[in-house]
């Protein structure tokens, strides 16, 4: 019998010497999810029986096991059903049951359940709570802080963790729903993905990925294998190839490491050339800024870069200050190559279009709205006196003043 984590496992799987080993009738693995690939490979080398494992600590290690079996297309091994004297459920927020298909958080009860942290009686408290569902007296359960779900065979699937769930522009995003999708692609092995903060403070979803054996991966193609099954805010801004991912010493992932990599945009330099006018050139310096990237040309796009609907707005206000033309922000959308969004630039400077109206003092009983006033204008002959739109901050704002003051 041999027991390993699955990272340590794929990398066995590359060694011929591994595959010959005739007497090895069982492999346990566990302590991280195990990949299909993993799988595959193995059923295909090894003349032996795999199991996914799974369980934290607190409950003394392993709470679940799976059989596993190639399981085709399907990105997620499930980490089974409870071993003897081991009760699991799926709870929500109110610790109570979710429905055969609905995500939840998973709890571990029965006899391996630890008395609690050493010295920490307020974490204790926090992560082992009676339970509700046990006829024994002072039975216990385990808070995992794991997402699961239950299978309509009331085997188990490993979701991610509950603190993987970050929010993108608004969104709630589950990176480890982001991480099972690219795991689909054939020439992903493996895949890491986290959430990056720039220094604007804005968050952007950043995929690391280890290609498959002579397998070369785009950049282009996962974007749009993603987009496929999930929505734009899901899918990262950014895609970093790496031979190999950095682990701990005991052979987990070393999330700590990988966040420092540098973030590098894939980019067929072969075809890209230089700026051909002084506008590509000033725009590729605002993309530059505006996105942390450095190889940027004139054919470079700007959501494939990392762009959103945020950073498009700062992109017209820095158009505006720097080629003095009003564009909307759905210019961007419609034009999101930056040599044509160049060439857009340019038109609008042909056409006059400034980024203010006009105003003479002197020459206006009231001077011209601008296109913002404009726009609460209309808004308001649609809906009169309808305060909606607004904010109401002046009371708070005349507290906070008169506290300073």
């Amino acid at each position: 019998m041999l027991q390993l984590v699955p990272r340590l496992l794929s990398h066995l799987l590359e060694e011929p010497a591994f595959w010959a080993c005739s007497s090895l009738r069982r492999v346990l693995s566990g302590g991280e999810p195990l990949l299909p690939v993993t799988v595959t490979t193995f059923a295909e080398r090894m003349h032996a029986d795999l199991y996914n494992l799974y369980g934290p600590t607190e409950a003394t290690i392993d709470s679940t096991s799976w059989r596993c079996q190639p399981q085709g297309d399907e990105a997620a091994i499930p980490i089974g059903r409870p071993i003897s004297n081991v009760h699991t459920y799926v709870l929500d927020s109110q610790l109570r049951p979710v429905p055969i298909g609905g995500a939840g958080e998973l709890y571990i009860g029965g006899s391996g359940v630890a008395r609690g942290y050493l010295h920490r009686p307020e974490l204790t408290a926090e992560r082992f709570l009676p339970d509700p569902f046990s006829q024994i007296p002072g039975a216990r359960l385990y808070r995992t802080g794991d997402q699961t779900r239950f299978r309509a065979d009331g085997t188990l699937d490993f979701l991610g963790r509950l603190d993987q769930q970050v929010k993108i522009r608004g969104f709630r995003v589950e990176l480890g729903e982001i991480e099972t999708e690219l795991a689909r692609h054939p020439a992903v092995q493996d895949c890491v993905v986290v959430a990056h903060e720039d220094d604007f403070g804005t968050k952007h979803l950043v995929a690391y990925v280890v290609p498959s054996p002579e397998q070369t991966v785009k950049s282009a193609e996962l974007r749009h294998a993603l987009s496929v099954s999930l929505p734009n805010y899901m899918v990262p801004a950014f895609f970093v190839t790496l031979p190999t991912f950095p682990l701990t010493p005991n052979g987990k992932i070393d999330r700590v490491t990988l966040t420092r990599t540098s973030l590098q945009v894939e980019a067929d330099r072969s075809q890209e050339r230089g700026p051909r006018t002084p506008t590509e050139e000033i725009l590729i310096g605002i993309w530059q800024h505006l996105l942390h990237q450095e190889s940027l040309g004139p054919s470079s796009q700007f959501f494939a870069c990392g762009g959103h609907s945020l950073l498009a707005t700062r992109l017209i206000a820095r158009i505006r200050q720097t080629f003095q033309v009003e564009l909307p922000v759905s210019t961007i959308f419609a034009t999101p190559v930056l040599a044509d969004l160049a060439r857009t630039i340019e038109a609008a400077q042909q056409q006059g279009i400034s980024s203010l109206p006009p105003i003479e003092p002197g020459q206006h009983e009231f001077p011209p709205l601008s296109f913002g006033q404009e726009r609460l204008w209309f808004l308001d002959q649609l809906t009169p006196g309808d305060t909606a739109y607004h904010a109401r901050w002046d009371f708070a704002c005349t507290d906070h003043w008169q506290s300073r003051c």
